[in-house]
């Protein structure tokens, strides 16, 4: 999707890795949260608290959950995030991306 209606957005940025990873979060009317943000290149490990859908708009990047191997995205693609896990990243050019909160159950 590449325009969402009806929102409110958050004006505060979450800022991490000194800058280099950045989102900014919007509200639906539901109540569902997603976070729309720039990453620039590095290496990064994030965690979660709730399963997580990753979709990745532009750029480069290699991508690692709990477990697995290394997998690579190049310009378009989502991976999902198991809720109370932490992932690695390894971004080799800017990335945009847009992450989805999601439901238990989901």
């Amino acid at each position: 999707m590449s325009q969402f209606t009806n929102v409110e957005i958050s004006t505060k940025a979450n800022i991490y890795f000194d800058g280099k990873v950045t989102s900014r979060t919007i509200i639906f009317q539901d109540g569902t949260q997603k976070t729309l943000g720039i990453m620039l290149p590095g290496e990064y490990e994030f965690s979660t608290s709730q399963k997580e859908e990753m979709n990745i708009q532009t750029g480069i990047l290699e991508y690692k959950l709990k477990g697995q191997e290394w997998k690579s995205i190049q310009n378009n693609g989502i991976f999902y995030v198991p809720a109370n896990e932490s992932f690695s990243l390894k971004v080799h050019s800017v990335v945009d991306y847009c992450c989805s909160y999601l439901p238990e159950g989901n």
